[in-house]
């Protein structure tokens, strides 16, 4: 099974950033990956928010719900 390629670029108290680095053509997106990538991070993002930067450069968050994916969140301005 193919897994996304990421990087947490920053985390601090309140979130975890990764950002989507492919290459997509061997690598689904964080998007497309979504539950995968949630259950990879889980263990370590506690009551923090996990926000993504995506393969087309736009910001979002991954909704966590008791250590699963819950959706999708655009990223509050």
């Amino acid at each position: 099974m193919r897994k996304a390629n990421y990087e947490i670029l920053e985390q601090d108290e309140r979130h975890v950033l990764i950002r989507d680095v492919g290459p997509w053509d061997k690598h689904p997106t964080v998007t497309n990956a979504a539950e995968e990538v949630v259950a990879e991070l889980a263990p370590m993002l506690g009551n923090r928010r996990l926000e993504y930067i995506d393969s087309e450069g736009d910001c979002a968050v991954l909704l966590v719900k008791n250590g699963r994916f819950a959706g999708f969140d655009p990223r509050p301005t």
